[in-house]
């Protein structure tokens, strides 16, 4: 969990090859490191009350429990759930949308160079910032379900509503701080109301949410 030290991670992935090559990639950053590694999704829930990991990355498609059911169980039953971070070979993929919506925070491709996914994990980990906001527009308008009334219902105020429009583009805290003329610590509570009317446990959830009820939409 949060702390001083190196971000814990745990690599969930049937291939042995693909778990290989990213316990070199992670161990070699001096602010990472891999504290396990599971072939399938039904280790993930002992593993993570194990060695507490801040950020898990799930393979998506895994032969038994894959990566959503996998997400699901681990929010379900974790009472400090760790970032998932979703290991996918296609981009556009509903398998990924399905895990973003069952409460992973972000998606990563197989193909990713080493620096992409030492910064994707990074990101994840740190949570003040979308991983990926174009390519998770691109799924949400392929395959998000409309006519949610969630935002509706959570009441958000004028001000929270341009926070969330302005997740959904991408932008992190210090960005929103500029744009909207405000304390960085203003944004952050700004955010921290927005995850907590819409009952989102981050960034992302809140901005599926968003795209979703057609509060934001693909296009703009």
């Amino acid at each position: 969990m949060p702390g001083d030290g190196p971000v814990d991670v745990l690599i969930v992935d049937d291939d042995e090859l693909i778990r290989v090559g990213l316990r070199a990639i992670i161990d070699a950053q001096p602010d990472l490191r891999v504290v396990a590694e599971a072939a399938d999704g039904a280790e993930v829930p002992p593993l993570v009350a194990r060695h507490r990991p801040r950020v898990v990355l799930m393979d998506v498609r895994m032969p038994a429990i894959d990566g959503i059911q996998a997400t699901r169980r681990l929010l379900d039953t974790s009472p400090e759930p760790p970032r998932v971070l979703v290991i996918t070979t296609f981009a556009n993929d509903e398998y990924v949308y399905a895990a973003l919506r069952a409460g992973a925070s972000g998606f990563l491709l197989k193909r990713s160079r080493p620096a992409e996914v030492v910064e994707a994990i990074r990101v994840v980990a740190h949570g003040e910032s979308l991983l990926f906001p174009a390519a998770i527009r691109r799924l949400a308008d392929a395959y998000a379900p409309r006519g949610g009334d969630g935002l509706r219902r959570a009441r958000l105020t004028t001000r929270e509503g341009e926070v969330l429009r302005l997740m959904a583009a991408g932008l992190s805290n210090v960005e929103i701080a500029t744009e909207l003329v405000l304390g960085v610590e203003t944004v952050k509570t700004h955010v921290g109301n927005v995850l907590a009317k819409l009952g989102a446990r981050d960034r992302t959830q809140a901005v599926i949410a968003a795209y979703e009820s057609g509060f934001v939409t693909p296009t703009g």
